[in-house]
């Protein structure tokens, strides 16, 4: 396997001269002191580099080509739709057939109380316009001061000024003036964490919940209009929830009239093995950000989804004001539109909720039966077609590495050379793993036997 880098041509200068990456050392990148890796092809589970690599993609790209890659049905859609009517606005009114006919398919799968769905591009746009919308509708009920925003440190909403407020990683906060005036954190869901070692996870459900609470009332709860979180945490390390914790949420946003954001952008269509994550765990959210899995990223496309109780209030408000005053150029694109229709019908077809239910635990378990019992490694857990396995130097005595993704990193690049990609989650010592939902118990004992190799090299 040739990792050192991509054939070193005018293509590749032209992505070092040209291209400004997310997410990348930016300068390492211009001066080429790391290799990138320039993407070719891909099918199934698999992809290709030009310099003939080809990988088992054991996170979806970014958690989002649920269905797989090379799926021709989605790109044939594509094809047909763009010869017809490749773009018109959506202001004012007009429709296009996709659009339609993919809203009413979201809203077959939704909670029965979701009335709506408002088209968007990325995960990110859609949880702007779901606070925007949030504050909107407490103007409208004559409550302006409602305007505050819960999130969760570890949480990871977008990167845009009001997503990466909400996102509770520092890395997008320093040197972007980031979070702004009214967008609290909350504590991580996360038990393993937890700072008393003799609490049990009810207890520590107690802690989080009663924690939740004091923040609501040392703010007011006259002042916050919503708190956002994701069903299973992903990027902030593919964190279940713990005990009893999201139906103690709800009740608490319930007593302080809070409106819950459920931000299913990783777990929805399927990645729990549930449609949405808010199905999986009893939620009623008020508003539900989709992406990622609802074209399984063969275009640009995202949803923000309105509970009936809110539109009711936008329909009197446009009444009494005029038209909303929110719109994107790209909005109910009819292409990306017809991308998502296909891949609903293939998560149907192809049974991918059922797929993610029954070869997720088996993941799961393959996970635990291979490294589970290494004493560097402190958990492995996971729900649906998402996992991770926690490393600390001492578990024990909860001793983490230092510095923190310095073991992680280097396994991740030991998987690589295996022929493996998996994700070194951005804090701690954390492999994530969220494969397309399309993927064998073959293909999964291939990721696991990659981890293993990768372990035994990096820790022994």
């Amino acid at each position: 396997m040739n990792l050192a880098g991509p054939i070193n041509d005018e293509l590749a200068a032209w992505d070092r001269d040209c291209l400004l990456h997310p997410t990348t050392h930016t300068a390492n990148h211009a001066r080429g002191d790391v290799p990138g890796r320039i993407v070719t092809g891909g099918k199934g589970v698999h992809i290709e580099d030009r310099d003939g690599n080809r990988f088992l993609d054991a996170f979806a790209a970014l958690y989002c080509v649920n269905v797989g890659y090379g799926r021709t049905e989605i790109a044939d859609a594509m094809n047909d739709q763009a010869q017809k009517l490749a773009y018109f606005h959506a202001f004012a009114g007009h429709g296009n057939e996709p659009a339609i006919t993919l809203a009413r398919m979201i809203m077959d799968r939704a909670p029965e109380h979701m009335a709506r769905v408002y088209f968007g591009l990325s995960g990110s746009d859609a949880n702007e316009t779901n606070v925007k919308l949030a504050w909107h509708y407490n103007i409208l009920r004559g409550k302006p001061e409602k305007r505050k925003i819960i999130s969760r440190w570890r949480a990871y909403h977008g990167s845009g000024v009001v997503s990466g407020s909400m996102t509770g990683l520092k890395a997008y906060h320093a040197r972007f003036h980031l979070p702004l005036e009214g967008f609290l954190h909350a504590a991580t869901p996360h038990y393993l964490r937890r700072d008393d070692a003799t609490l049990s996870e009810a207890a520590f459900t107690d802690r989080l919940i009663a924690d939740l609470e004091a923040m609501i009332l040392s703010e007011g709860p006259e002042t916050i209009a919503a708190f956002i979180g994701e069903p299973v945490m992903g990027t902030g390390g593919i964190l279940p929830p713990p005990e009893g914790y999201w139906g103690r949420v709800q009740e608490l946003l319930d007593r302080y009239d809070i409106l819950l954001i459920s931000d299913e952008v990783v777990c929805g269509f399927g990645r729990t093995g549930s449609m949405f994550g808010a199905t999986h765990y009893g939620l009623k959210p008020d508003f539900m950000t989709i992406a990622k899995g609802l074209t399984s990223a063969y275009a640009p496309l995202s949803g923000s989804v309105i509970s009936q109780r809110v539109f009711d209030v936008l329909m009197q408000g446009s009444d009494d004001f005029g038209a909303l005053a929110h719109g994107w150029t790209y909005s109910a694109h009819p292409v990306s539109c017809a991308a998502g229709i296909a891949t609903l019908n293939l998560v149907d077809e192809l049974g991918l909720l059922g797929n993610a239910s029954s070869t997720g635990p088996y993941l799961l378990q393959r996970l635990r039966d291979a490294v589970g019992s290494h004493p560097n490694v402190a958990e492995v857990r996971g729900v649906g077609l998402m996992a991770a396995v926690e490393f600390m130097e001492d578990p024990g005595t909860f001793k983490w590495f230092e510095p923190p993704m310095s073991m992680s990193g280097k396994i991740s690049a030991a998987m690589l050379r295996r022929g493996v990609i998996a994700r070194p989650m951005p804090e701690g010592d954390i492999i994530g793993f969220a494969p397309p939902l399309c993927i064998t118990p073959q293909e999964v004992d291939q990721v696991v036997e990659a981890l293993q190799g990768a372990v035994q090299e990096v820790l022994g």
